[in-house]
């Protein structure tokens, strides 16, 4: 960081209440109007591109910018090393993140113990080893493609080391170096009373080093976003809410840190003849009324090919639930299959021939109530209620 004077807020040309995402869009539209390739040789573009760059650098870190709009350039260039209140940090232990105080009450016990209880740097190596974030794709696939597994590929546009600087942000032919504010340790320090507080260097954001000269294609981050098409395995059995990581293949971290990892999340799209929960596989399946009565088989398909067959007992009623183990979806990361639900509807014939119809009255008059025993109790029960 620079011991420029000019205001940050200013050159971005937005308000001091501007939130992470204006930032974000001023700083790109202004790096690309004063960007030296589409100015060459113009030494006050050149100029304004560093300035751009590094206000935004300061702006676009929330520990940076609190630090920033209180104590404005003397937050980055007086030393913080020194006795009790004596620089910006040096008041009491009330604040938070950007004010007095620490931003960890970790920070406290890692400062003054650090080196006997094996810790040491604090929040200032915790910034250091902060990694790229995790990221989210959702798939959805048919219940076919999740019974028998799947390779396919995706393309995502995600963050990814900048192969301009290698990753470093700096542009090629020149390096990072060593910040004048922290020394290279990454994080300063404030006496205070019997404390000493250790906090990450606002000057390079507990990195240790700067970057004066970014590279022109990150700007300075070590990464930029292209599409990426990456190879994903589905295993059989899968189900909504699967979850499966990629690891590494999530945003790369800043100049260096290591990438997070990219989550697949699952989605079974509806079928038109299954419903599943969990392993099991349910389906519903008209009968006629003389097949209830006789009985019979149906026949249903197996999603792994073939039929499965389906023995209908005689005098079956509607709701009755059929089960056939082992045919149902298979066991995720496992063995076996669940199992196969049959529920079975009666269903009235609408349309009668004559001769069907003559035929059902025969039955009728042949009828002595025993054929069905659920009709004859239900009215012996109206009898017994209301007297005959």
């Amino acid at each position: 960081m620079s011991s420029t004077s000019f205001d940050y807020y200013q050159t971005l040309e937005v308000s001091r209440d501007a939130d992470g995402n204006t930032l974000k869009s001023a700083y790109r539209k202004l790096a690309m109007k004063y960007h030296p390739d589409r100015n060459p040789g113009d030494a006050t573009c050149e100029a304004k591109f560093k300035a751009i760059n590094e206000a935004y650098d300061c702006l676009k870190d929330p520990q940076k910018r609190a630090a920033y709009d209180r104590f404005g350039h003397e937050a980055f260039t007086q030393g913080m090393n020194g006795g009790g209140g004596g620089g910006p940090f040096g008041g009491g232990f009330g604040g938070g993140r950007g004010g007095d105080g620490f931003a960890d009450i970790g920070d406290i016990f890692e400062t003054i113990f650090g080196s006997a209880f094996g810790g040491g740097g604090g929040a200032a190596q915790r910034q250091q080893n902060r990694r790229g974030a995790d990221l989210r794709y959702d798939m959805q696939i048919t219940l076919e493609e999740a019974f028998h597994g799947k390779t396919t590929e995706i393309e995502i546009e995600v963050s990814q080391v900048c192969e301009t600087c290698d990753g470093t942000g700096a542009k090629p032919g020149t390096s990072e170096r060593t910040c004048n504010l922290c020394n290279g340790m990454g994080s300063v320090r404030a006496k205070q009373g019997l404390f000493v507080i250790e906090r990450p260097c606002p000057a390079c954001g507990g990195r240790g080093v700067v970057i004066e000269d970014p590279c022109r294609d990150c700007r300075g981050e070590g990464r930029v976003d292209r599409p990426q098409t990456l190879k994903v395995d589905i295993p059989a059995g899968v189900d909504t809410g699967t979850r499966i990581r990629l690891a590494g293949k999530g945003e790369a971290g800043q100049r260096g840190a290591p990438a997070g990892d990219l989550y697949i999340f699952m989605h079974i799209a509806p079928h038109r003849v299954f419903e599943r929960e969990g392993t099991t596989l349910a389906t519903r399946i008209p009968v006629s009324f003389t097949t209830a009565a006789l009985g019979g088989t149906v026949d249903i398909p197996d999603l792994a090919g073939g039929t499965n067959t389906i023995e209908i007992p005689a005098g079956i009623q509607s709701g009755k639930q059929l089960r056939r183990r082992g045919a149902g979806m298979p066991v995720l990361q496992g063995r076996g299959r669940g199992d196969l639900v049959v529920e079975i509807v009666v269903e009235t014939p609408t349309k009668l021939s004559r001769r069907q119809r003559e035929l059902l009255e025969e039955f009728r008059a042949t009828e002595t109530g025993e054929e069905c025993p659920e009709s004859r109790g239900f009215f012996d029960k109206i009898k017994d209620a209301f007297g005959g």
